[in-house]
């Protein structure tokens, strides 16, 4: 589900990969674009600057796993095994999952500044669910990743 509304501009920028930090792969703007169907009224420049963003929040959230698998030898994230119950490159496709919801939570948490009368109001407000529903679904891939359950529950 998109939660941009379409003006009907469909031509978008090639924009270069934005480099990961060798563990983890690059991250291809046109792809991100592709699968979470954003067309061109969002510029490449928001674009790579929402993922070099989510790529950060991801990568930090993320860090003591990293350095687990560095530190058992694993090289990058490919290398890493898989368990015996998932899919072959699962972790590379989480760790998409995880940035590209990311990214796009912000994209639609900035994108009622577009306008600013009462109609503006009253769309950030109907946002507000898709985008906690973009950073629900990055959460739970990191928690895939991890070996976590996808909440957590003390008593208090």
């Amino acid at each position: 589900m998109s939660s941009f509304v379409s003006t009907g501009t469909t031509s978008t920028t090639t924009a270069e990969p934005v480099t990961n930090n060798g563990f983890w792969p690059d991250i291809d703007p046109s792809e991100f674009r592709d699968t979470h169907r954003l067309d061109g009224t969002i510029t490449a420049v928001r674009i790579e600057g929402v993922l070099l963003a989510a790529m950060a929040t991801v990568n930090r959230t993320l860090r003591n796993w990293q350095a687990k698998q560095v530190e058992a030898g694993y090289a990058t994230v490919d290398a890493v095994p898989v368990p015996i119950w998932q899919a072959p490159g699962v972790f590379d496709a989480l760790y998409r999952r995880a940035v590209y919801s990311t990214a796009h939570a912000s994209l639609v948490e900035r994108y009622a500044d577009y306008d600013t009368t009462n109609s503006g109001r009253d769309r950030s407000e109907s946002l507000a669910e898709p985008a906690e529903s973009y950073r629900r679904d990055a959460a739970w891939a990191i928690s895939e990743i991890e070996g976590r359950p996808h909440s957590t529950v003390e008593l208090i």
